[in-house]
């Protein structure tokens, strides 16, 4: 059983054949059950969640869980307050096959799904992009959107200004004309992407913010209570999901759908029905593209099993 470190894991990840590999691997589909989710109490008043993302694919003979320990107390010991672990196995015969970084696997194909849905979604012009957030998967970015569309333009957005600036710098290292954004508003969003990784828990992006053709891409919220755009973005525009989960667990829908400013019909695909060319994505240079994701075990799985033929056969 190899054991697979995170500065391996990334390595084993390029951006550009990651994005390939997620494309092949939903429009093929796989078996994905609902995750586990359990509560953890062993200090009084400072519970953990363990999360358990199964997935497995009998056409590639792999399957693999990740776990994900969330403990938000943990800053008090000065540790992470997640940690996540990946574990791949043959399928046929559920023999481990390597122990690999989950935080790796998790950040690089959060990235890569992106991007993909940006092959889809964004203009194929597409030089300019804004990014919400400068934690482990927004710095990711505009990497990973290199691959698919011409990005030198990056504006880097952060409630944390120091760490908006420490990105900025980094993205100019490598090549971007980057700079940092200390507010949101009509000015700074016109680009033509517009992507969140945030955890905000109240809108960023509003309505009124985005000009005609951008694309927004919102990945951060997971959860019900939390939102990275208003319901407005989703008025009239073209609204696609990476799966049916997102509607079920995603406040930045449930709130629109609520309020009746979209209904569940009325999005236009998921992921796998892109990748399957059952709907064409983007129809024209003004359209607002809106793709709201939660992230599926399908993606970790995918990128798992290409880190483990990387290292395997070195």
């Amino acid at each position: 059983m190899l054991n697979i470190d995170a500065p391996t894991t990334r390595a084993s990840l390029p951006f550009d054949r990651l994005v390939t590999v997620l494309k092949d691997a939903f429009a093929s589909g796989c078996e994905v059950p609902l995750r586990h989710n359990h509560m953890v109490t062993v200090a009084p008043g400072e519970p953990g969640t363990l999360l358990l993302m199964p997935a497995w694919n009998a056409a590639s003979g792999y399957m693999g869980v990740k776990t994900v320990c969330v403990y938000p107390g943990n800053h008090r010991r000065k540790l992470p307050g997640l940690y996540s672990t990946y574990i791949l196995y043959r399928a046929e015969t559920g023999k481990p096959l390597a122990l690999i970084d989950g935080n790796e696997i998790t950040s690089r194909r959060t990235a890569a799904a992106s991007a993909l849905a940006a092959c889809f979604l964004s203009r194929k012009d597409a030089t300019s992009m804004l990014v919400l957030g400068a934690g482990r998967v927004a710095s990711l970015l505009p990497y990973a959107y290199r691959t698919v569309r011409p990005i030198r333009r990056v504006g880097v957005w952060d409630i944390n200004a120091d760490q908006a600036h420490r990105l900025a710098a980094h993205l100019c290292a490598d090549g971007f004309d980057a700079h940092v954004v200390d507010r949101l508003d009509a000015e700074t969003c016109a680009v033509d992407i517009v992507s969140a990784a945030t955890l905000s828990a109240e809108p960023l992006i509003r309505r009124e913010y985005l000009r005609p053709g951008t694309h927004v891409d919102l990945i951060g919220g997971f959860t019900p209570a939390m939102r990275e755009a208003d319901d407005a973005c989703f008025d009239g525009t073209s609204v696609f999901v990476d799966t049916d989960e997102a509607v079920c667990k995603a406040g930045d829908l449930l709130s629109p759908i609520a309020n009746g400013v979209i209904a569940r019909e009325d999005i236009r695909s998921d992921l796998a029905g892109l990748c399957r060319a059952g709907h064409a994505g983007r129809c024209s240079a003004q359209e607002i593209t809106v793709f709201k994701a939660v992230g599926t075990a399908l993606e970790d799985l995918a990128a798992a099993a290409m880190c483990f033929e990387a290292v395997a056969n070195h």
